[in-house]
């Protein structure tokens, strides 16, 4: 039976069922939650924590939280700060990028990092935790300080864990997640500061720094913010920053340009958003096996030809997103083709959740379903994303 992707139903029955793969079995009554599940559920590291990860399940709990309350969710958001505040976070203020047996194991104080505490705690905060709008302050105050450029306009990458020297690297990832959090600070606290913020951090990177790279947004800038062409180009599937332009990542900007566009609407940010999109989807998508590659070169040819699950979820919430903001039915065509893909390819009917990787012709790497830095928050997040959408576009 065909299933109806645009149903409001059936996202939300996704989400459930998607739920269900990690809740209860990612709790560990000892502090925080599981980060490493294979394909039919089976923790297979019980010791390691990666701070996206303890990040991500905050926000996956709380959004739950929010959609449909539950005082068990509730609860999980608590004991998740409480993690991040208890065992991640430095005495300098920093939180631990990476934690083994409780201990803090690499103390690398990322941008990137500090993005997912805010968008953990801002969510927290609109799920019902007061307590969580000290610590977004406290962050925020920490990246002023530490990693906010204002000559650019961005924001710096990483320091060392005594926060002694900053790496010369700048990339637009840890940028775009920011903006990420700063809107979701904003929507949870009203304070335009973090609007403000997300409208620069936007700007600059799809309209300026997009410009530099035929309208595209490159993800490698060297210290003074200019691109960096040949950074990693020996290792184009480095997990955290890869060679070539990252269509998830033009999706993943289409979705923010348009969320920002409902709190400081501006005509650039819905042209910018379609550009990027279809632009991604004309040099990405595989038309022999279906599905978005990974990466392309800048002579548009693929240069990554695996099938990551988050990238298919943000390219399905960003169409959906265009096709109720522009009335286009193209964007609807793309977001029922994305879905099908996933349908038959990416999600687990047995298990739950979504394979993390696939080859270019959509076979399994392995039975990791789901190691540190996954947990279906990309996923879920898009169903809510949408169902979003749909519920503002009823108010209009």
């Amino acid at each position: 039976m065909p299933q109806d992707f645009r149903s409001a139903d059936f996202l939300r029955e996704h989400i459930n069922t998607t739920m269900k793969f990690y809740h209860p079995n990612c709790i560990d009554q000892q502090g925080g939650f599981y980060q490493f599940f294979n394909d039919d559920g089976h923790v297979y590291d019980k010791h390691t924590r990666h701070l996206v990860s303890s990040t991500r399940f905050v926000f996956n709990y709380a959004m739950a939280h929010i959609d449909q309350p539950n005082e068990c969710y509730f609860e999980q958001i608590v004991r998740g700060i409480a993690y991040l505040e208890d065992i991640h976070k430095q005495s300098n203020g920093g939180y631990a990028w990476l934690i083994e047996h409780g201990v803090a194991k690499d103390t690398t104080n990322h941008c990137y990092g500090l993005a997912f505490v805010l968008l953990a705690n801002a969510v927290a905060l609109k799920a019902g935790l007061n307590s969580a709008l000290t610590t977004i302050e406290r962050v925020w105050q920490l990246l002023e300080e530490k990693y906010f450029l204002p000559e650019h306009k961005l924001y710096l990458d990483e320091y060392d864990g005594a926060f002694h020297n900053a790496d010369p690297y700048r990339g637009q990832n840890a940028n775009m997640h920011m903006c990420e959090a700063l809107l979701m600070c904003f929507e949870a606290t009203n304070n335009n500061k973090f609007l403000t913020r997300a409208y620069d951090l936007a700007y600059t990177m799809t309209v300026e720094k997009a410009a530099l790279a035929n309208g595209l947004v490159w993800e490698h800038y060297n210290a003074n913010w200019q691109i960096d062409w040949n950074y990693n180009k020996d290792d184009p599937k480095h997990l955290f920053r890869p060679w070539g332009f990252q269509p998830g990542h033009q999706t993943e900007w289409t979705k923010l340009l348009l969320i920002l566009h409902r709190h400081k609407s501006e005509p650039w940010m819905v042209s910018t958003a379609k550009s990027l999109f279809d632009s991604a989807l004309e040099h990405a998508w595989d038309k022999e096996h279906g599905g978005i590659c990974y990466g392309f070169a800048p002579d548009n040819s693929v240069c990554d030809g695996d099938k990551y699950f988050w990238v298919q979820a943000e390219s399905f919430s960003a169409a959906a997103l265009l096709a109720l903001e522009t009335g286009e039915n193209k964007y609807w065509q793309w977001y029922d083709k994305i879905w099908q893909y996933s349908w038959e390819h990416m999600i687990d009917h047995t298990h739950g959740a979504w394979y993390r990787i696939l080859t270019q012709d959509n076979r399994a790497y392995s039975d990791e379903k789901s190691p540190a830095g996954k947990t279906d928050y990309h996923t879920m997040g898009a169903c809510y994303e949408v169902l979003r959408a749909y519920t503002l576009k009823e108010q209009a």
